[in-house]
């Protein structure tokens, strides 16, 4: 894709000895959700944390607007432009929702997102700006995990499992801003469970399957049989 905003080039992953993924590569071009579907263990979060630069990998298996970023350290990565919402959120139980929001803001990147841009997004955490996150609920817990995300004024945000454990009506609440979200000219992939979720709210969509990709096709064209297909190896 000439205009990729986010590239991984034949992506090799390893835990040790333990190779995660097999020569994945994936494309995001500027303004598009991606996402990313299959079981457990397929590879999903690897390939999430080799693109944050949580997991460190030849310098050239991952682009970043056309730049090799597979060896930089995660803090590098997010003063490019990239951003993680983690699985399990993360979050500084002494901190404030406030000071966990802050944090965000400390990589120094300009942008539309500040604090009064999160709390019009996410007005629950306003109300909530001087609790600490612990006594939050899950779905209020994940939203101060995307704005934090969002307080670095990402190009790239990466969510990981973003409907995990999460209520039906709180997974509608946080889907219904990503519109929002992406407006604002944010590209994003998703790590999804929820099939029918992810091909609803991405352009494109990849299965992982046992570290490799299965399946890679427009939303819109995903049927489900080949999903089945590319998700249970059949």
């Amino acid at each position: 894709m000439p205009d990729a905003l986010l590239e991984t080039r034949a992506l090799n992953a390893f835990y040790g000895d333990f190779q995660a993924l097999f020569d994945v590569s994936v494309t995001v071009a500027p303004g598009e959700v991606l996402a990313i579907i299959g079981a457990n263990g397929a590879g999903k979060t690897t390939l999430m944390r080799s693109v944050a630069g949580l997991l460190t990998n030849a310098a050239d298996m991952v682009a970043f607007k056309g730049r090799p970023i597979g060896s930089m350290r995660a803090d590098q990565v997010a003063q490019l432009g990239i951003a993680m919402v983690p699985e399990g959120r993360q979050l500084f139980p002494s901190l404030s929702v406030e000071e966990n929001l802050v944090i965000g803001g400390q990589v120094g990147r300009s942008g539309p997102w500040t604090l009064r841009a999160v709390y019009a997004l996410f007005p629950v955490l306003e109300e909530r700006r001087d609790m600490p996150p612990t006594t939050l609920s899950g779905g209020q817990q994940q939203m101060v995990a995307i704005g934090r995300a969002l307080m670095a004024n990402p190009e790239m945000l990466l969510f990981d499992e973003i409907s995990l454990g999460l209520a039906p009506i709180v997974i509608k609440s946080i889907y219904d801003a990503l519109p929002e979200i992406i407006r604002e000219g944010t590209s994003a992939i998703i790590v999804e469970q929820d099939i029918t979720k992810a091909i609803a709210v991405s352009d494109r969509v990849y299965c992982l399957q046992e570290g490799r990709i299965a399946l890679e096709s427009a939303s819109a064209d995903a049927s489900r049989d080949a999903i089945a297909r590319a998700y249970f190896g059949t």
